[in-house]
């Protein structure tokens, strides 16, 4: 069963008017750019993925409501306050219009780790996630996305591997999941770009080898094609009947 999506913790949410605010115009112009670029999205069974988040104060974050990935654009009325967590107790407070993401606890402890970090990004790339797992540390295969278990396991990310260096890595047990943060959306963004660019920089447009000539035997199958429909086209415009060729 595909639980993406689900939310795993006891949200404790408070419906209120969206927040005011010139926060929406930065996280729109980036959400935007993720969308298009297929990193944030919906999939073949119709549930939508990615998510991302800025912090207000402190440990108080504004974070994409859950389900909107699926959404091509978004407005105030599809992002939610985060007030208050507790990752022991598997509980979230949040406020606004939509309730917050699934992926909520994750986007806060990644918070906790810096007063630094003002931004967080989950977007899903399958190839890139495959190469970063075997490139930096990742997160525990057995362990699930939105729970308690994720966010200390994230914790151990930053005490064990130096992830504040890094500042992006795989989730092993969410297929395709990648994170990645920043002191602004700018910064956080401007990283996964260019980790996608560096990958595709050896790879095609859909991820195989790129190839500077092709393959003799090819070549030489695409020449001889050529050759036939220039006689068949030949013979159609005289008119006359196709002769034998070989």
């Amino acid at each position: 069963m595909n639980d993406e999506g689900v939310i795993k913790f006891n949200c404790q949410w408070i419906k209120s008017p969206p927040l005011n605010g010139t926060w929406i115009k930065e996280i729109t112009v980036w959400r935007d750019k993720l969308y298009e670029s297929g990193l944030i999205g919906v999939n073949g069974e119709g549930i939508g993925y990615g998510n991302m988040s800025v912090r207000l104060q402190q440990n108080e974050f504004i974070i994409s409501g859950s389900g909107t990935g699926k959404l091509k654009n978004l407005t105030e009325e599809h992002y939610a306050l985060v007030t208050d967590y507790n990752v022991d107790e598997n509980t979230l407070k949040a406020t606004g219009p939509i309730i917050a993401s699934s992926e909520s606890l994750t986007h806060a402890m990644i918070y906790e780790q810096g007063s630094d970090i003002n931004a967080v990004i989950h977007v899903h790339h399958l190839k890139l996630w495959k190469k970063l797992l075997k490139s930096l540390p990742a997160t525990d295969e057995n362990i699930e996305y939105g729970t308690p278990e994720m966010a200390k396991e994230i914790a151990r990310l930053f005490n064990d591997h130096k992830l504040s260096q890094n500042r992006i890595f795989a989730m092993a047990g969410h297929s395709g999941g990648i994170v990645c943060f920043g002191k602004s959306l700018r910064e956080a963004g401007d990283l996964l770009f260019n980790e996608i660019r560096v990958y595709s920089k050896g790879h095609g447009v859909h991820g195989e080898p790129q190839r500077t000539c092709l393959p003799a035997g090819r070549a030489r199958r695409i020449q001889v094609q050529t050759l036939l429909i220039r006689r068949i086209l030949f013979f159609k415009a005289m008119k006359n009947p196709l002769d034998p060729i070989f």
